[in-house]
């Protein structure tokens, strides 16, 4: 399953923190030229879909020896790669925990820019049912570009199909790529009944990964699960999704004056029992005995700092171990 790639320059930009200081155990961004060996990198933290004047949208990299692995891909992720310092030619993979459009609206410009950059190594893509999919629509998105090239008359394109490589996984698999070893679980993102056509259909996933010596777990978005605990068993670094159900409520009512009691009701249901409050997060955390808790995928995405000190004193409240509040462009 291994897979080479063509080399260019690596990008580097400065980056400017956000909000409060991360704890000395999170290093800051990765700087081209100097790309650790091992580390999970917070490339956005916003839990979407409204976009955030501070935080990028969902998107993660996991970086390891032998190349970098996105852990979901939002809008904006190839910029947040860039402040990173981690050029297009590192992305070994992309891994996806779930199909909603904060979680996977920068996957058109990754494949897009490899292509345009002469990265032309197909890229393995793992994900839930529906990827394949979505990934055959930006595939037939790019082709009025790869067909035109630069413009010069009798230079062949290259079928942008043969540059990536997709894997449906359901939740329960295990695997390998290069040197990562991954496992995946069904979280409780969405409420489709056991066996219903629609979860044959739908699939959120939580996702394992051993590297290095070290173990991650990313929650994905979910709600309180016992599948998630039994993944991240032991695990050195758990990263989970985090809710302040009251902020966020208050805030889509400010922004939908006009929504339906049946609106309201289903928005209620969906994060209520589809995301993490604090509280949970911390209990799931304390449950599964991890070494490390990173939250990240703020809802709301704009929190202010007493609200980000809340939900870390209500973390703190059920889990003992150290908790990293995570920014944007951070590694752990």
């Amino acid at each position: 399953m291994r897979k080479t790639g063509w080399t260019m320059a690596a990008l580097a930009m400065a980056l400017a923190w956000a909000l409060a200081s991360v704890p000395a155990m999170a290093a800051g961004p990765v700087l081209a030229g100097g790309v650790p060996t091992t580390g999970w990198i917070t490339l956005g933290t916003a839990g979407g879909p409204v976009a955030s004047p501070t935080r990028s949208q969902p998107a993660n990299a996991l970086v390891t020896p032998d190349g970098v692995y996105l852990v979901d891909c939002g809008d904006g992720c190839v910029e947040q790669l860039a402040k990173a310092g981690i050029g297009l030619d590192r992305i070994k993979g992309l891994f996806i925990s779930h199909l909603h459009y904060d979680h996977v609206g920068g996957v058109s410009a990754l494949l897009g820019l490899r292509h345009q950059t002469s990265n032309y190594a197909p890229l393995p893509i793992y994900g839930p049912p529906g990827t394949q999919a979505m990934v055959d629509g930006l595939i037939a998105a790019m082709r009025p570009f790869t067909e035109l090239g630069y413009g010069l008359p009798g230079v062949p394109s290259i079928d942008p199909a043969t540059t990536v490589r997709v894997t449906e996984m359901r939740g329960g698999e295990s695997g390998a790529l290069n040197g990562l070893r991954f496992a995946n679980a069904q979280n409780t993102h969405y409420s489709f009944a056991p066996g219903s056509a629609e979860d044959a259909r739908f699939r959120s996933l939580a996702w394992r990964f051993e590297t290095g010596g070290r173990s991650y777990v990313f929650t994905g978005d979910t709600g309180p699960s016992q599948a998630v605990i039994d993944l991240a068993r032991g695990a050195d670094v758990l990263i989970s999704e985090i809710i302040d159900l009251d902020a966020t409520v208050g805030l889509v009512q400010r922004q939908n004056p006009n929504m339906s009691a049946q609106g309201k009701a289903g928005m209620l249901q969906h994060l209520s029992h589809h995301h993490l409050p604090a509280a949970e997060v911390g209990r799931m955390a304390q449950a599964a005995g991890v070494r490390q808790l990173v939250v990240t995928h703020y809802a709301p995405s704009n929190p202010s700092a007493a609200l980000v000190a809340r939900m870390r004193a209500q973390i703190a409240a059920r889990y003992h171990g150290p908790v990293v509040m995570a920014r944007d462009v951070a590694r752990y």
